[in-house]
């Protein structure tokens, strides 16, 4: 089955063709390490972790790089706030990232450059882009002259002065022209600073990407990713800068950007004071549970986070843990004999642009089967089916007694507790089954007596 995707270059949506039939490369902008991350950082960390997942179920090899970027003008800021060097607010902001990203089943990728690490590979693009005309010096800053790239704006498909107009565009006397942008700039003594050949100074944020792409993926890419903030002027910068540095080779053949992610019908704005950071929303409910909210809209469109959101995507993985609850005396088959039928409008959904709200649909269609189904090698089936496409998604990834809330020491006890019922009953010892039967009662604890066997589960 074909994967689709909207690219925002072309402004339509495409068959997905790696310019390698055995090997994707996949690029996605990563967080700037100076703060905790928000709701908004989460999406494009959930959406690609879930193309990811899709990719490496149809291709023999995806290369998945997200990166960190761990110098910049807030990273300084914060660093000068409590006097400490950069890396003691990035090395924080990066492990809390981390375990964050992990609350919500998003797995680390395959090579997560940081780019002071690659400061050799931003200074030898630079000199490139100088050497074939398209950057030029002034007053210690080296700039890119966006008059000698002719297809500048393709991708944001607006002209120039459309998208200078209220963007966030540095005004400088020594540019030659306002949309030029900054590829290395002077550190003064307090600030961060590496040698090069026009002082000591640090890179533009552009300029990283570029330069991490070519060392770990490349000249030329499958696909770029991130939020639909970065199309003007991070993503478009990108492009300018890469096919000048490489003699006009391609850069990228699909880009795909997330929409917003909004707060009551509100932009999330520090101003308004509305910024949801993630470690507030995991101390209130599960990580799953916050990444099917995630997914709950198209990723190209607007998501409008709201407490109802949340509390609604809950109760929905409730149903879908309780139907697999009902299957746990149910073992699993190969997925080669699963019937297709069960999962193809899943697989179809995913393949269409990852639409995430139609695939998990389908999860529920999966589920209310189940809870009817009589045939052993049927269940067996739908089980098999509904943890497989689950595992798409990144959800259903508990066992069901963890999700309503038994620890795993819980869990040992409970099985203690049931087959001290189980021989009770054999006894005759009805009284002290009945007592048992309260106790776990008395835990919340539901017993589930059938004729294959005692189940139980969190009321």
């Amino acid at each position: 089955m074909s994967i689709y995707l909207h690219n925002t270059l072309t402004k339509q949506k495409q068959k997905f063709i790696p310019q390698d039939p055995k090997r994707v490369s996949m690029y996605v902008c990563g967080p700037t390490v100076y703060s905790y991350a928000h709701i908004g950082n989460a999406r494009p960390a959930v959406i690609f972790d879930v193309l990811v997942r899709l990719l490496r179920k149809r291709f023999e090899e995806v290369v998945y790089v997200r990166n960190l970027t761990d110098v910049d003008d807030k990273i300084n800021a914060a660093a000068a706030k409590e006097g400490v060097a950069i890396n003691v607010i990035t090395e924080r902001y990066t492990e809390i990232y981390h375990q964050d990203m992990a609350a919500l089943n998003v797995a680390l990728p395959d090579i997560e450059p940081k780019a002071t690490e690659h400061m050799a590979e931003i200074i030898i693009m630079i000199e490139s882009l100088i050497a074939k005309g398209f950057a030029y010096e002034a007053e210690g800053h080296v700039l890119f002259d966006v008059a000698k790239f002719a297809d500048y704006g393709e991708l944001s498909g607006r002209k120039l002065e459309d998208m200078l107009a209220g963007a966030r565009v540095e005004v400088a006397e020594f540019k030659r022209e306002a949309a030029d942008f900054v590829l290395w700039k002077p550190s003064t003594p307090e600030q961060p600073a590496w040698s090069s050949p026009w002082g000591e100074g640090r890179p533009g944020w552009h300029i990283e990407c570029s330069a991490m792409i070519e060392r770990h993926l490349g000249q030329s890419i499958d696909i770029h990713g991130g939020g639909q903030d970065l199309i003007f002027p991070h993503h478009e910068n990108e492009i300018a800068q890469s096919v000048c540095a490489h003699d006009g080779a391609p850069y990228c053949n699909y880009w795909l950007h997330n929409g917003f992610v909004n707060v009551d019908q509100e932009k999330m704005s520090k101003s308004i004071g509305n910024v949801l950071l993630l470690k507030q929303l995991l101390e209130s409910a599960p990580g799953e549970a916050v990444r099917y909210a995630l997914l709950s809209t198209h990723y190209r469109s607007p998501l409008d986070w709201t407490d109802e959101l949340l509390s609604s995507s809950k109760k929905s993985l409730d149903r879908l843990y309780r139907a697999l609850d009902e299957l746990d005396d149910v073992a699993v088959v190969d997925s080669k004999a699963v019937n297709a039928e069960l999962t193809v409008k899943f697989e179809q959904a995913l393949s269409d642009d990852m639409n995430t709200p139609l695939a998990m649909s389908e999860l529920h269609v999966l589920a209310k089967q189940s809870n009817i189904e009589t045939d052993a090698g049927r269940r067996a089936e739908l089980k098999t089916a509904l943890i497989e496409c689950s595992e798409q998604l990144g959800l259903l990834q508990a066992k069901p007694a963890e999700w309503f809330g038994a620890s795993v020491d819980d869990t040992a006890m409970i099985d203690d507790l049931l087959q001290q019922r189980q021989q009770a009953r054999l006894d005759k010892d009805y009284a002290r089954a009945d007592e048992i039967r309260d106790q776990l009662l008395a835990m919340n604890i539901e017993i589930i007596d059938k004729a294959e066997g005692t189940s139980w589960r969190k009321r």
